[in-house]
């Protein structure tokens, strides 16, 4: 059975063109972006600011006009079928599209009847999303009231009005406190669960790693690298094992036991520690332990630390994310 995809975008590509004294000038911020988004999953787009994750996003949900390439969003050509596109998608920004002077609940009805939903229906929906998103407490105050958290949680319910197939979250937790965070990762799964096609970006690294089926690395317009976060973290490289001892005279006899054994891919040691990079490390420190202990080399400490996706990033950039926040 073939599989599905909700988005499959070749060559899409974005420049902006501006005239500066006269002169044109011409910004690539999307360099020939090729997707794959596979129906139900939740895909990630990481990349620092300005990167050209948002741009993407704005061609996906036909807010801007692709400067070329081809891109098929819900089953639904970008070019020839934007308004079958928009009834099929939600889309979230950065910025949020609420009413500040209207309820929650107002948002949600008006929302609705945007996308041609009758009043008796648009009221249903807007009770079943507040209930849904925990807004009973504040849905009938006024939006400009409302919290970083809570006026999150009506954006997203604003861009599932129309209960659509794909949602798109651009930066979804930016400038949110770790407990509205932590819900809103809770909510974007449960969607994701109810087979809802989420696509969002974001340059948090622990969202991407810890939410995200699959991720996008993109940097300067440019996809630098795809694949599931496990996938992406192995590409970096081995494990890194730390083993501390008491007396640090028996570094050397360390180090020949374990390279002898189990041929790691780098080992070296400073004062009383040994550093041992290998494969699988989960699997591998029980038989690492025991040959120590065999030896009468029991360690006093051990750390086992797996690559990062900042890792990832720095391998296929040459920079570390963290640097471009």
């Amino acid at each position: 059975m073939a599989e599905e995809f909700t988005i499959e975008t070749k060559g899409l590509k974005k420049t902006f063109v501006s005239k500066i004294k006269g002169k044109k000038n011409e910004v690539a911020a999307v360099r020939g972006v090729d997707l794959r988004v596979k129906k139900g999953e939740i895909f990630g787009f990481l990349g620092p600011n300005g990167a050209g994750k948002s741009t993407t996003q704005k061609m996906l949900s036909t807010l801007l006009v692709p400067t070329s390439g081809f891109a098929k969003i819900a089953g639904f050509d970008l070019k020839n079928q934007q308004d079958k596109i928009r009834k099929n998608i939600g889309y979230v920004s950065q910025a949020g599209g609420t009413d500040a002077g209207a309820t929650g609940y107002e948002n949600l009805i008006l929302q609705a009847q945007l996308y041609g939903i009758d009043d008796k229906t648009a009221a249903k929906n807007a009770e079943e999303l507040v209930n849904r998103f925990q807004m009973n407490s504040f849905a009938d105050r006024p939006a400009a009231t409302y919290s970083g958290g809570q006026k999150r949680r009506l954006d997203v319910a604003l861009g599932m009005t129309h209960r659509p197939q794909l949602l798109l979250l651009d930066e979804p937790t930016t400038g949110l406190d770790p407990q509205s965070r932590a819900y809103m990762w809770g909510e974007i799964k449960k969607l994701r669960d109810d087979g809802v096609t989420i696509f969002l970006t974001t340059h948090y690294m622990d969202e991407a790693d810890k939410l995200c089926d699959t991720i996008a690395i993109i940097d300067n317009g440019a996809i630098i690298i795809q694949g599931t976060p496990v996938e992406l973290k192995n590409s970096v490289g081995a494990d890194l094992i730390t083993l501390g001892f008491a007396d640090q005279n028996i570094s050397a006899e360390v180090k020949n036991l374990l390279t002898e054994k189990f041929q790691p891919e780098k080992i070296d040691s400073e004062n009383n520690s040994v550093r041992f990079y290998i494969k699988d490390g989960d699997r591998a420190l029980p038989e690492i332990l025991r040959a120590l202990d065999a030896a009468k080399l029991a360690a006093q400490t051990i750390a086992l630390s797996k690559p990062s996706l900042d890792d990832v990033f720095l391998k296929y950039t040459g920079r570390s994310l963290r640097e471009d926040k």
